[in-house]
């Protein structure tokens, strides 16, 4: 056969498929354009009618189909069906008439898209129902839309899981599912979307991994899985994303290191990885991303320092590694990015000098460099910042004066230099700063005068000056503050009536005024602009009445104005207060009956009425307040009985009703409190000890059924009928804390230490023995048996009942737990909870224990203690001095955890006495100038406190130490002590492994710290609230030389903690 015959043959086919088409139409059909738009729009309007009927569905001009579908619009050039949905509001078709597009973003519909048919979109490419409301489940059958190249369905309230039939959508170049409520994994199918160029999975409830089939898309640019709850690593494979732009995983949980692969990303312009739990260093081949604007790392655990390539990054805007722990110095290489505009290394472990090269960085406009240990001055050159609108540079251990240029910067609106050790003036060109809105110099040594040109800065709405030694008035000019919302003046020396202008704050939420010397009347209108909620004027000098405007001052939380001498009739001069939740007016000249409106204050946690002139009985109905948990109405003349609806006082842990003339028995509703909050767990056998931790009716006629009535007691929960029996069967017994029978556990303790038996003792001091217990519920206490002064049983009592008052009104993870006492005739002991690691001292006399306690450990104990100490010294009141600071009474829990003990010598500082009393204390530890006086103060502490920090620096008691050091250093002769030309190095306990890096800026802050304590005069030693906040702001000294080139006489000589 020729070729031309054959080819003539294989056209026949063809030929006859074609006849057959034009003859016969009806034989073979085809879908026709008319249908398939008839179809669309039946399904759309079948959607449109499940969706919620409002306002917004009403702007949808999607109108029914005509009956006849093949009518046509004979005034088109281009005929289409009228049932046609391609001209339908946010609806776009094809060439052929299909639709192809469907955009209803911000529409305001709402429903879900359970009867959208995906099937009947056939040619979809583009759906947009983004910022819509939108809920329940994404269906599955979205994976119909085979053609699909943009999916946005952000911002709605989709919820449930990502169907993994989205993995189906090949086609897929946009998928946005931002801003909603989906859960669950992100499913792995997603790898498969290879065309994806943009992916925004943000601010949902995604949990689970990062699938490693991300690594294959390689086609991305912008990924966001920001704001989810995303765990474990970052994928080492994201590296394969060489076309990324933009990364932001941000706000998740995700750990461990940041991988070194993220280096290849080449491309990447904004890389956010701050707010969550990375750890390790940064990896130094992110100096790789050189078109890299946008650095997030903050809220992080990084560690080590900061990659110098990092400095590389010349196109960097804006660099974010705040809230880490990162050390080392700030280098000036820093000066290279002057694209930058913000600048964030705040809250890390970094040191040294602020380098000279950060002043040049003109672009800048936010600078944070607070919560680290950077040292030296702020130099001159910040005058080169002319952008600046942020400046935080707070709690630091920044010296020196304030530089002039820093008041040149007009346009700052943020400035933080508190906490730090800047001295001098707050100059009159402070005016200069007309658009600032926050101003925060607290806790410096400022001083002088507060300028009148304060004035001037209309826009702050925040000024922080408390811990400061400014003195004079406040200035008229405050008054002119009107945007102004907190105000703090606290802790300083200013003095003179406190300004009627402050009347004009009336934007005023926070006003502290408190430890001051200001005289005269408090202006009466003060709350006039009745948005007031925490105002205190404490420990001043002021006199005259109550402001009136507090009576109706509705907003109030917290009110603080003891320790003045106000007069006024209380029961007129306060209101109700639904938001009230402590207000202290004690130790005023107040006179009156107290009112039964402090049930209508149904947030109130204490009431401090004490040290007035108030009379009359207590008013029943307080037991409404039934949030209370401290009332104090001692020292008053108040009569009558204890209201019987006290009892209903469940949440009570300290009552305080000495000093008045009440009569009667102790309620035996008291028997009713049910809860008692410690911070440790209660032995099964005490477990129902009670929430009243203090109750106090000394000075009174009230009837108490144990012996002592002296100065404190602790109340328990026991029926009359168990009291009654108690005492006649065990009379020897004064008094019990515990909800147990008293004489079952007087006997077992007797039982499980055969008799105090020492076998079974654990440790002596000075004021008694210490017992390990095993009781029958296998619990462990330890029992403090006291020793007896028979010859003087008096003093017996006093110790005995020191301990249990400085115990009961004191609560402090880092202070002893007192579970109970009791009083008897052959022992008296107090009941504790048991720490497993025994005293410091014990730990670091032996060897093998002393290796245990680690730097990190050592620096926790000293932490522990100074915050003990400052709160004994700073929140109680009146405050607790210890006396008897030593390693044998810091005792440790089973983690290592300091708790001070032993306060059978702690003494109350009456600050209408003075406090001159019997030297008492431990030798090698008692402060130098109690041997030539009897007064104690707090300071008395600190000196003890030095001591044990330097024992326990040194792994034994420093001797003399201390004092050659300080001869020394202030010594020429050349025969002064070797100990001032002594290394640091060789101070440090020598049985432990040599402090790392970050570890010696901590520990030779304590060293120093420990000098600082141990001055001579006790007036230039810190105080202990001091030491603590230092100890918690994680400010460290930076020495220029290592330990081993460092002396101690160079430490000593350092500018550092004052007090």
């Amino acid at each position: 056969m020729t070729s031309l015959t054959s080819a003539k043959l294989c056209f026949l086919p063809y030929c006859l498929v074609i006849f057959l088409y034009v003859s016969s139409p009806n034989w073979v059909a085809f879908p026709s354009a008319t249908s398939t738009s008839h179809t669309e729009a039946r399904a759309l309007l079948k959607w449109k009618a499940s969706l919620f009927p409002n306002q917004a569905l009403n702007h949808l001009t999607w109108y029914p189909p005509s009956h006849n579908i093949n009518a046509t619009n004979s005034s088109s050039s281009n005929p289409k069906p009228k049932t046609s949905p391609c001209t339908w509001t946010g609806v776009s078709c094809n060439s052929a008439g299909s639709v192809c597009t469907i955009n209803l973003s911000t529409c305001g519909i709402q429903g879900t898209l359970h009867e959208f048919s995906f099937l009947s979109f056939p040619n979809l490419e583009y759906l947009n129902l983004s910022l819509n409301k939108l809920f329940h489940a994404i269906p599955p059958q979205i994976s119909n839309l085979s053609k699909l190249h943009h999916l946005d369905l952000s911002q709605n309230q989709f919820s449930s899981l990502i169907p993994k039939e989205i993995g189906n959508l090949k086609s897929l170049v946009y998928l946005g599912l931002s801003d909603n409520n989906l859960s669950g994994l992100i499913p792995p199918y997603i790898g498969n979307l290879i065309k994806l160029n943009t992916m925004y999975l943000y601010d949902n409830k995604l949990s689970g991994l990062i699938p490693k089939d991300i690594g294959n898309l390689k086609s991305l640019v912008n990924l966001d899985f920001s704001g989810n709850n995303l765990s474990g690593l970052i994928p080492p494979n994201i590296g394969n994303l060489t076309n990324l732009n933009t990364l932001y995983l941000h706000s998740n949980q995700l750990s461990g290191l940041i991988p070194k692969e993220i280096g290849n990303l080449k491309s990447l312009v904004d890389l956010g990885l701050s707010y969550n739990n990375l750890s390790g260093i940064i990896p130094p081949n992110i100096g790789n991303l050189i078109n890299l604007k946008f650095l997030y790392l903050g809220k992080n655990q990084l560690s080590g320092l900061i990659p110098k390539e990092i400095w590389n990054l010349k196109s960097l805007v804006i660099l974010d590694l705040s809230y880490n722990n990162l050390s080392g110095f700030i280098p000036p290489n820093i000066g290279n990015l002057i694209n930058l505009n913000t600048l964030y290394l705040g809250s890390n472990q970094l040191s040294g000098l602020i380098p000279k090269e950060i002043w040049n960085l003109k672009s800048l406009v936010n600078l944070a460099l607070s919560n680290n240990n950077l040292s030296g001055v702020i130099p001159p050159n910040i005058g080169n910042l002319i952008n600046l609108n942020i400046l935080y540079l707070n709690n630091n251990q920044l010296f020196g004066l304030i530089p002039k240029e820093i008041w040149n910067l007009n346009p700052l609106v943020d400035l933080g230099l508190s906490h730090n050790n800047l001295s001098g003036l707050i100059p009159p060109n402070i005016g200069n700063l007309i658009n600032l809105n926050t101003l925060y110099l607290a806790e410096n040594q400022l001083s002088g005068l507060i300028p009148k040109e304060i004035g001037n800065l209309k826009s702050l709405v925040n000024l922080d000056l408390d811990g400061n030694q400014l003195n004079g008035s406040i200035p008229v000019s405050i008054g002119d503050l009107r945007n102004l919302e907190f105000l703090f003046l606290g802790d300083n020396q200013l003095s003179g009536p406190i300004p009627q202008e402050i009347e004009n704050l009336k934007k005023l939420t926070s006003l502290q005024l408190g430890v001051n010397q200001f005289s005269g009347y408090l202006p009466q209108n003060i709350c006039q602009g009745g948005k007031l909620t925490y105002f205190s004027a404490e420990k001043n000098n002021l006199i005259g009445p109550i402001p009136k405007s507090l009576k109706n001052c509705t907003s109030l939380v917290r009110l603080r104005l003891d320790q003045n001498q106000l007069t006024g009739n209380i029961s007129e001069d306060f209101g109700v207060y639904p938001n009230l939740d402590f207000i202290d007016v004690s130790h005023n000249n107040l006179y009156g009956e107290i009112s039964h409106n402090w049930q209508k204050c149904p947030k109130l946690t204490a009431l401090r009425l004490a040290g007035n002139n108030l009379t009359g009985s207590i008013p029943p109905e307080i037991g409404n307040a039934t949030l209370l948990h401290e009332l104090d109405l001692s020292s008053n003349h108040l009569v009558g009985l204890i209201p019987m609806g006290f009892g209903r006082l469940t949440s009570l842990e300290r009552l305080m009703l000495n000093g008045n003339q009440l009569s009667g028995r102790i309620p035996s509703e008291f028997g009713s409190l049910t809860r008692m909050e410690i911070n440790c767990s209660i032995p099964s056998v005490m477990s129902n000890m009670e929430s009243l931790v203090t109750l106090n009716f000394s000075h009174n006629n009230v009837l108490v059924f144990a012996l002592f009535t002296t100065v404190f007691v602790i109340v328990q929960r026991k029926k009359k009928h168990q009291d009654t029996k108690q005492t006649h069967m065990h009379g020897e017994i004064s008094f019990s804390v515990l909800n147990f029978d008293g004489k079952s556990m007087y006997e077992e303790i007797i039982r499980a230490t055969e008799d105090f038996d020492s076998t079974y003792c654990i440790g002596k001091g000075g004021h008694g023995s210490v017992y390990r217990v095993n009781l029958s519920s296998e619990d462990v206490v330890a029992v403090k048996k006291l020793h007896p002064l028979w010859d003087g049983e008096t003093e017996f009592q006093k110790e005995f009942l020191n301990e249990v008052r400085a115990l009961t009104e004191i609560r402090h993870r880092n202070i002893v737990k007192l579970y109970g006492f009791c009083a008897h005739k052959r022992h008296s002991f107090l009941v504790y909870g048991y720490l497993e690691r025994g005293s410091l001292a014990a730990m670091l006399s032996k060897d093998e224990e002393a290796k245990e306690l680690g730097w990190s450990k050592r620096v926790n104990i000293v932490k522990g203690l100074a915050h003990a100490l400052s709160y004994m010294h700073h929140d109680c009141l009146p405050p607790i001095v210890h006396r008897d600071i030593s390693s044998k009474n810091i005792l440790l829990d089973s983690e290592y955890e300091a708790c001070v003990s032993d306060f059978g010598t702690a003494k109350y500082l009456n600050p209408d006495s003075t406090n001159c009393t019997a030297a008492a204390g431990t030798y090698g530890y008692m402060a130098p100038e109690l041997a030539y006086t009897m007064e104690v103060n707090e300071k008395c502490d600190v000196y003890s406190f030095g001591v044990v920090t330097l024992e326990i620096i040194m792994g034994s008691h420093p001797g003399d130490f201390f004092s050659s050091l300080s001869s020394g250093a202030s010594s020429s002769s050349s025969s002064a002590s070797p100990a001032p030309e002594m290394p640091i190095s060789e101070v440090l306990d020598q049985r432990v492994s040599p402090p790392t890096k970050q570890e010696a800026g901590e520990v030779v802050s304590l060293v120093k710290i420990a000098f600082a304590s141990l001055n001579p005069s006790s007036q230039c030693r810190p105080t202990m609230k001091k030491v603590s906040q230092l100890l918690s702001s994680t400010q460290r000294l930076h020495l220029s030389k290592p330990l081993h080139m460092t002396t101690c006489g160079e430490l000593l000589a350092l500018d550092g903690f004052t007090a």
